[in-house]
Formats: C-alpha cells, structure tokens, sequence
C-alpha cells in the first residue's frame, strides 16, 4: 500500500499540484513551478533508492556504468539524437531494477550537462530519462520472462517516444512561458524526425549492446550478490 500511495503521489499527485498551481498563480511564475516539482520528483526516486540500502559494490557499478553512459553522448556529440545514452540506460534498468535504473538515467544526464551545458532545462532531462531506466526495470522483468532482445528493442522505441513527449513539454513552456496543448501538439509534429532519430539509435545501439552487455552485467550482479531478495536470474548464454 506504501508503495501504491508513492507511485500515486509521483506519476498522478505532482502533476494534479502542477495544474493547481498554475491555475491560481493565473499562468505566472510557470517555469519555476515546474522545475521545482520535478525536483520534487526526483528526491522522491532518490529517497526510494537510498531506503532499499544499496552496496557499496552496487554504488560502484553504478558510477561506472553512469561513466559509460556520459562518455558514450560525449563520443556521439557529431551525431545530434543519434546516441547510446537511452539504450544503455535500458539495458542498465533491464538488470538492476526500477530505482537503480532511475539513479542511473537521472544522475547520467545531469553529469553529461557539464559538458553539454546546465541549465533549467536539466532537471527535465534528469527526470526524463530517470523514467525510461525506471520503467525498464519495471517492464523488461527477467522474472517474468521479459527480458529478451524483442523486448528491449519494443520497450528502445517506446522509450523514444515517451521521451520526446516529456521534453517537449519543458520546450513549450521555455519558449512561451506558459503550458498550451495547440503549441504542445506543434511541437511535437515538429519533433518528429527527431523522434525518429531516437528510435533509430535505440534499435541499433540496443541490438549491438544488449547482448553482450546483459550477460556481463548479471553474471557481476550474481557473483558479487547483488540479486534482489537472493533470487537467481538466469544467464541466458
């Protein structure tokens, strides 16, 4: 039930409190609303990760892999939205669960805007691609036997799309101060070759990555004891 009430508050709370917010602030003071519930958000996952008490083999890895992360956007920085960043945080999601996955996509594209430049814009991207790692914990379950490459792949294309719906909300209100479902809509047709551009580079990057990666990481998951609740997964060779 504690779990339900979290979720309810994250995914359904925050956004009613946004709406609120607007309405009685009569459209002012928009962009700092929202940047502050996504913070809000964010500390949310966080408290969720620190209270499941990670190790510090767990925290090790997962800077390595938020490392990996960040050097594989810096390596594609030619290739505007032709990146690895999305599948890997999938593939990191896909074996260590929901709130690593979140850590991982959040704590990857704040790290990468030290280079690629902060700015109020970060904490969208934070929670944008904290939510794809989440929910690849949540759907690609190797329990439950949805862990395959046609999965990951499924959920890579997914994962685009959802991603150009949250950014693009932070772009409405950038340019305009304010949240309008026509501009939002334009937008997004807008978006579209870039959207495109995501799924692309998910399949590939999730087709060549994946296999390899997978394997490696619930071999070190399982050597060093890392298994949610002592339970095996199977290594699919």
């Amino acid at each position: 039930m504690n779990k339900l009430i979290r979720r309810g508050l994250i995914f359904i709370g925050f956004p009613l409190i946004l709406g609120l917010g607007i309405r009685q602030l009569q459209d002012r003071q928009y962009t700092f609303i929202s940047i502050v519930l996504v913070v809000l958000s964010l500390i949310c996952f966080y408290y969720q990760y620190e209270k499941k008490k990670p190790k510090s083999r767990e925290i090790v890895l997962l800077a390595v892999m938020i490392t990996i992360v960040v050097l594989g956007r810096l390596l594609f920085i030619l290739t505007p939205s032709f990146k690895p960043t999305l599948a890997l945080i999938i593939i990191y999601g896909a074996v260590f669960k929901k709130t690593s996955g979140f850590v991982c996509g959040s704590l990857s594209a704040f790290i990468a805007n030290f280079f690629f430049g902060q700015g109020p814009w970060t904490p969208f991207q934070m929670l944008s691609c904290g939510i794809i790692g989440y929910f690849a914990g949540v759907l690609l379950d190797s329990r439950k036997g949805r862990d395959s490459l046609q999965f990951m792949v499924g959920y890579g294309i997914l994962s685009a799309v959802l991603y150009s719906l949250l950014m693009e909300i932070w772009n409405v209100i950038a340019i305009t101060g304010t949240f309008n479902i026509d501009r939002y809509l334009a937008s997004l047709i807008a978006s579209l070759p870039i959207c495109m551009i995501y799924v692309v580079s998910n399949c590939v990057f999730i087709l060549l990555l994946a296999p390899v990666m997978t394997k490696k990481m619930k071999r070190i998951k399982w050597k060093y004891g890392l298994c949610e609740g002592g339970k095996y997964e199977k290594i699919n060779e």
